[in-house]
């Protein structure tokens, strides 16, 4: 469950308090999509209304202002559910091509003390950088770090950032 309380109990004393991790992921990404306002809500909104689950949302910036990319997770049992979806929906969104891995995790750091200790982002990435795992997409709010990787560094990853955080 979740527990909530006022947020002057916050303890901030800590900057990371978890490391997380889900195995049961999918990476799609919809590279040259053309990049104008609305393309996104007619990429969702029939995920949205077909009852599927969109995680991290990745979109580049455009360096022409014409085509971007745009990359999201969902979970793998959806996959195929998804695909069909979008290649339905082609006459209302243009893409070059689609890219899929059903192979991966989403691995996350979280922690409070997060916004008010900086390095946070740099020892995450040398972490697992010194494991040789590479990060394919990377996602950021206050209080969390999210990247996705291949899905047999998984456990590697969640002990190299216990122990890196002192979580052990």
């Amino acid at each position: 469950g979740t527990k909530i309380f006022n947020s002057e109990k916050i303890d901030y004393s800590k900057t990371i308090t978890g490391v997380t991790y889900s195995n049961n992921d999918a990476k799609i990404t919809l590279i040259g999509v053309e990049d104008k306002p609305g393309v996104a809500a007619e990429i969702f909104e029939p995920l949205g209304k077909n009852g599927i689950n969109v995680d991290m949302v990745i979109q580049n910036i455009s360096p022409d202002g014409k085509k971007t990319d745009l990359t999201f997770t969902i979970k793998r049992g959806e996959l195929k559910k998804t695909i069909n979806l979008i290649e339905t929906n082609k006459k209302k969104v243009v893409y070059e091509s689609l890219d899929t891995n059903d192979k991966v995790s989403k691995i996350s750091v979280i922690g409070a003390g997060m916004i008010t200790a900086p390095g946070v982002t740099y020892k995450m990435f040398r972490a697992l950088a010194d494991e040789k795992i590479n990060i394919l997409a990377i996602s950021t709010s206050e209080i969390k770090i999210s990247v996705i990787i291949d899905e047999k560094n998984s456990t590697n990853s969640v002990k190299k950032l216990h122990s890196i955080f002192n979580l052990d």
